[in-house]
């Protein structure tokens, strides 16, 4: 990254200052959080192209905060001081150790979001985001580069752990509890990435086409419900281009629909070095571009001075990001302990962490009675808390082991496969890093292929174990998706799967599934082999003991899948349009054209799925289409066992003017006590015939604990405007009128209890604006 040129401005000023005084200090004008106006009329135009840029990424030992993503360009004559941001939607990414500095400044590993999002808790999203908040104030930064809420298009996207579901109301709502923590702090947070950034191969490049509508209803409405529920003080615009322009450079995107239409009036930041024309991004509202760079300055002081770029648009961008500054720590003069409450936030992660796991299959082993048990699968002794890249796993002090937890747990593991695996993967550590592996990658590092037994070693451990649990593991990154192949289990995973379940069900003893994974994989071909399957997704830090406390009983599962897990690779529509397998080489040179544009080939010719992606599965993602179009699955969106039973009794539907309330009895029929997870769905009348989504996911609340017996009344809304769909001819939201149906669900595909409701018409006209520049070839029912 290209470091600032100092102001010379600033440089003369202080020089002069040493020597008694300076014009332009004479004043005496400071920053304040009512001086915002004048204090943008003090500044000179230098100092204006510059406050608009980041002043580098923070990677050196002798940075104040070393290992961060930048920081805010500070004019201490005004009274304007550096605000700092750091990434990581896990945590605040930092270095843990300093030069000449013996404290040491782990921040926690929180739950990956896909964990965060099966938990189906907005309560659950702020303690994280509240525990985040904490951190960057207590380490002395300002400011937390996440969430990450993209929508999940599909299952390979290496920046799948970051984000949270295939459905924008489940997406929106869980980002705005997150929100509501990071700033219920004081620290500012940043949802990104705006907008349909879906997919990382040649994500610099690449345009979306997306429909008005689809991008209306699915893509944009995550961020409008975010947005509306918890006003961030600043949001991401995104690497890719979108129907035509790069997002960082879309007015129509930023200003129309954002600003005019939502009502947002927050600082706009770029993704770092996003976008090819500064000004342009200036003039499209983005108020910031990160990290900075020395022809960017150039480029916007040209462009002032000839009158390219008006002084209205630059000093409203300056006046955003003043208005960020006067609410940050660093500005209010807060003195940072360095020493933030671990304990307690470690607490949050265990508590997140088991509720956000998925029971998938359970056929009478779960809860663990049996004591001893033998792990298998290299993941059981390398486990996976989180993903790669800047939004992955922060640099945590410890990852608490699957071995540590279950032993936490009174359970005795079997040593001989402890010590085996031990050295089967150090030894595949020397084969797969040969120099040693690196400290820092953006894609995920290789990891062991799994280890196959003999039947003289399968049965001595069948011998010493009461049950065998297999853990497996799928970890994504940045710049790269992942390939089909790594959807399906690879040879040697189905290999152990086949031979240790075979081995231990000729005994008469059962099998459990881990599944340590960062996006749905292919779960269909190989599930029936087993006992149990448990989708403990990624956890944080304190995973081993949420897995733990899961298999134990000590919780109940009460997590509920946020995204739909397909039979096959190909299954969904949007399949098609995706870039699923693409080679190394290419994804590598593509990754450095993003970078360098004029290192890519003249001649070359735009490739579908690379350079351009077409998103004619329009509305239909997700659940959406397999709902709509009866699509077998082999999981549903919104499933998840638990070690008790549920019943829903009473529902009622009424109508108060344009709000629908619902409520249902939800009764704890088993033996154990539990939390349970309510789905309201919506069917609109006549959805076939109007192009409509079968049903979709309105509202969601989650029960207390319900001990065996107890009842609580779950009461939920909805808004007739919630039921719009848009209509591109008309360019306005509809909410048609007519008998809605209203239904509980466990998941997309088991109605549990439903009611209708008479809905009278409503509409709401917005701009024509975002409209894709080809023309798209839709899918309809």
């Amino acid at each position: 990254m290209v470091a600032m040129k100092l102001n010379q401005t600033i440089m003369k000023c202080v020089a002069v200052a040493m020597m008694g005084g300076c014009s332009l200090c004479a004043s005496g004008q400071q920053l304040t959080a009512g001086s915002i106006d004048e204090v943008v009329g003090a500044m000179t135009l230098e100092e204006k192209c510059h406050i608009v840029l980041g002043r580098g990424m923070h990677y050196n030992d002798d940075d104040k905060f070393p290992g961060t993503a930048g920081s805010t360009f500070p004019v201490v004559r005004l009274g304007i001081p550096e605000t700092y941001c750091a990434d990581s939607q896990q945590g605040l990414r930092m270095n843990a150790t300093r030069a000449w500095d013996h404290r040491d400044y782990y921040p926690t590993d929180f739950v990956a979001s896909m964990t965060l999002a099966s938990t189906w808790d907005r309560e659950a999203a702020f303690k994280v985001g509240q525990g985040i908040g904490n951190e960057v104030r207590e380490f002395g930064l300002d400011w937390i580069l996440s969430p990450a809420m993209n929508l999940i298009r599909n299952p390979l996207c290496g920046r799948n752990h970051e984000y949270y579901s295939e459905d924008p109301y489940l997406s929106g709502t869980i980002a705005a509890g997150y929100v509501r923590g990071v700033q219920s702090e004081g620290t500012a947070a940043c949802p990104k990435h705006f907008v349909a950034n879906n997919q990382e191969t040649n994500r610099n490049n690449n345009i979306s086409q997306v429909s008005q509508r689809a991008l209306r209803e699915i893509y944009l409405k995550a961020f409008e419900i975010m947005v509306k529920e918890s006003d961030p003080w600043s949001i991401m615009t995104s690497y890719n281009k979108l129907n035509g322009p790069y997002a960082v450079q879309n007015c129509e995107l930023l200003t129309t629909i954002v600003r005019d239409e939502w009502g947002w009036n927050g600082m706009y930041v770029s993704d770092w070095n996003a976008g090819d024309d500064a000004v342009a991004a200036m003039k499209a509202g983005n108020d910031m571009l990160q990290p900075g760079q020395d022809k960017q300055y150039e480029a916007i002081l040209a462009a002032a001075k000839s009158g390219e770029l008006s002084m209205d648009i630059l000093n409203a961008n300056v006046k955003r990001i003043l208005e960020y500054v006067v609410k940050t720590h660093n500005f209010k003069g807060y003195k940072a302990g360095n020493n933030p409450d671990l304990k307690a936030h470690a607490q949050v992660v265990r508590e997140v962490g088991a509720d956000g796991i998925v029971l998938l299959r359970n056929n009478g082993i779960l809860p663990l009675t049996g004591k001893r048990i033998a792990l298998f699968g290299c993941t059981s002794y390398d486990w996976i808390s989180g993903g790669s890249g800047f939004g992955g796993t922060s640099i945590g002090h410890y990852t608490v082991s699957l071995i540590e937890g279950m032993r936490s747990a009174g359970y005795e593991v079997y040593k001989p496969l402890i010590a085996t695996y031990t050295k089967h993967i150090a030894d595949e550590e020397k084969r797969l890093f040969p120099e040693g592996r690196p400290p820092f990658s953006l894609l995920p590092p290789a990891r062991a292929d799994e280890k196959q037994f003999t039947a003289d070693e399968l049965d001595a451990a069948i011998a010493a174990s009461d049950v065998a649990i297999i853990s497996l593991g799928r970890k994504s990154g940045e710049a790269a998706d992942r390939s089909e192949a790594d959807f399906y289990l690879k040879e040697g995973e189905q290999q152990l799967i086949k031979a240790v379940s075979e081995a231990y069900h000729a005994k008469g003893k059962k099998v459990v599934v881990l599944l340590d994974i960062c996006s749905p994989i292919d779960v269909a071909s190989w599930q029936n082999q087993v006992d149990a399957v448990v989708c403990t997704w990624q956890g944080g830090q304190e995973s081993g003991f949420s897995v733990a406390d899961v298999l134990s009983g000590k919780v109940n599962p009460n997590g509920k899948l946020p995204m739909t897990f397909q039979i096959k690779y190909g299954d969904a529509y949007a399949d098609k349009n995706f870039p699923a397998n693409v080679d190394d080489k290419t994804l590598g040179a593509m990754f450095m054209w993003g970078y360098d544009k004029d290192s890519a080939p003249k001649d070359r010719q735009p490739e579908a799925n690379i350079d351009y992606t077409n998103y004619e599965e329009d509305i239909y993602v997700g659940y959406r289409y397999f709902d709509s179009f009866g699509k077998p699955v082999a999981y549903p969106f919104g499933f998840g066992l638990s070690y008790t039973t549920f019943a829903y009794e009473n529902m009622t539907c009424t109508v108060d003017g344009d709000l629908v309330t619902v409520k249902v009895n939800v009764k704890n029929t088993g033996s154990r006590a539990g939390r349970n997870v309510v789905e309201l769905f919506v069917a609109a009348p006549n959805s076939k015939k109007l192009n409509k989504p079968e049903k979709e996911l309105r509202n969601y609340a989650k029960t207390r604990l319900l001990q065996p017996g107890q009842t609580e009344t779950v009461t939920m809304t909805v808004k007739t405007s919630d039921l719009a769909s848009f209509n591109e001819r008309a360019s306005a939201w509809k909410t048609d009128a007519g008998l809605y149906t209203f239904m509980i669900c466990s998941s997309a595909n088991d109605i549990e209890a439903q009611a209708t409701a008479k809905v009278k018409a409503w509409s709401q006209k917005v701009h024509n604006v975002m409209k894709p520049n080809v023309k798209l070839n839709l899918l309809r029912r």
